[in-house]
């Protein structure tokens, strides 16, 4: 016989059926209610509390959820086992400058950290350990620009973002793949399930655009993002560098979203990735 929880007699709103079979009946006019902490929904649907929680990051909630959001690193501890959604987005790739050998065309840019999401992901009465990438920091190099750094939860990895290229220098492998730069060069691969490539670039002075979560680069164009449950948008790369862009976008804090490139030039500076977050809800 299942376990029965007391609720109150029928003039509280609920009563179990005859013969103690667990089924429980909701009398006419509650729908939406909330009686002895027991919520019914406006389709009639009897939700019991489960006194789950946890700590750890910024702790909000919104409708039915708690959300712990981390945009730093630190560390997420339930109080019991339990069901999340998570979102783990890495660091976003640089921007190139595209500017080699005295000379050069346009660079690439940086590809979109990796994104990984789930939902009803169980979880222990244990410490997870939360470790948010930074974006790559812009740097002039005779290589790809700099790639972000990886995102954990727990043993869930979300791989950073490739940095863009240059002439004569690919665009780095990442969660998302960094643009080539200007002149035939090849964007970086994403990882699977969790970005695209970054774009080759074309013959030309337009370097490629790097990856993202919703796509693969273009030339110049970025690879889209994708809308979380939260709605908002994660995991854009950034812009491939053209003729008159003398400083590259940087992409958004705590996005993973990917750094714009430049045209070729001493004074020319790209874009700094975006760095990642860590979203973990669940219904309170």
């Amino acid at each position: 016989m299942p376990t029965i929880i007391t609720a109150g007699d029928a003039s509280n709103g609920l009563a179990f059926a005859a013969g103690n079979d667990g089924a429980v009946t909701i009398q006419s006019g509650l729908a939406g209610a909330k009686v002895n902490a027991i919520t019914i929904s406006a389709a009639g649907q009897v939700y019991m509390p489960n006194n789950f929680s946890a700590t750890g990051g910024t702790i909000t909630t919104s409708g039915a959820y708690t959300i712990h959001t981390f945009t730093t690193s630190g560390t997420f501890t339930p109080n019991k086992i339990g069901s999340v959604d998570y979102l783990v987005v890495a660091g976003g790739g640089s921007g190139n400058d595209g500017y080699i050998n005295s000379g050069g065309i346009a660079g690439g840019g940086g590809g979109a950290g990796g994104y990984l999401d789930a939902t009803s992901f169980v979880v222990t009465a244990t410490s997870f350990t939360v470790t948010v990438g930074a974006g790559g920091a812009y740097a002039r190099v005779e290589a790809a620009s700099p790639s972000g750094s990886n995102t954990l939860f727990g043993a869930i990895t979300a791989i950073g973002g490739g940095g863009g290229g240059k002439q004569s220098r690919n665009g780095a492998d990442g969660g998302s793949g960094g643009g080539g730069g200007g002149n035939t060069t090849t964007g970086g691969a994403g990882t699977e399930g969790q970005g695209n490539a970054g774009a080759n670039s074309a013959a030309g002075t337009t370097g490629g655009g790097g990856g993202g979560k919703g796509g693969v680069g273009g030339v110049p164009t970025a690879g889209l993002g994708l809308a979380w449950l939260d709605g908002v948008t994660y995991g854009v790369g950034g812009l491939g560098g053209a003729a008159g862009t003398a400083t590259g976008a940087s992409g958004s804090a705590n996005r993973g979203n990917g750094g714009g490139g430049t045209e070729a030039g001493t004074s020319k500076t790209g874009g700094n990735g975006g760095s990642g977050i860590v979203i973990i809800r669940y219904l309170t």
